[in-house]
C-alpha cells in the first residue's frame, strides 16, 4: 500500500466517523483533469479534498480546481500525514458543528 492510498484510508475513516457522504470520482474519457480525490457532502456543504503523501504538492491543475471549489463556497482542502486533524477541524467549522 503507497502512503497517499493510507492517507486516503485515514481521511475516508475520519469522514466516515462524522457521517460524511463521501466518495471518489472516477476519471474516464468523460471527466476532467485535476479533480480532487475525495468529495462529498456534510451538513449541506460541499467538500473536496486532495491527498498527497510526503513532500508531494498539488500540480496546477489541481490547484485550479480547488479553487474553483472555493470560489464557490465548498470546502477544499490539501491532506497529508502532517495535517490529518484538519480534515474534521475544517469542515466541521465550515458547517458550524
Amino acid at each position: 500500500m503507497t502512503p497517499e492510498v493510507k492517507v486516503k484510508r485515514k481521511v475516508v475513516s475520519l469522514l466516515k466517523e462524522m457521517g460524511a457522504y463521501n466518495f471518489f470520482p472516477v476519471m474516464s474519457g468523460y471527466g476532467r483533469s485535476g479533480i480532487p480525490d475525495i468529495v462529498g457532502c456534510y451538513n449541506g456543504c460541499f467538500f473536496a479534498i486532495e491527498c498527497k503523501a510526503g513532500d508531494n504538492k498539488t500540480t496546477a491543475l489541481q490547484e485550479l480546481e480547488l479553487q474553483k471549489i472555493r470560489d464557490a463556497g465548498g470546502i477544499a482542502l490539501v491532506i497529508n500525514e502532517e495535517n490529518l486533524d484538519h480534515v474534521q477541524a475544517a469542515i466541521r467549522a465550515h458547517t458550524g458543528n
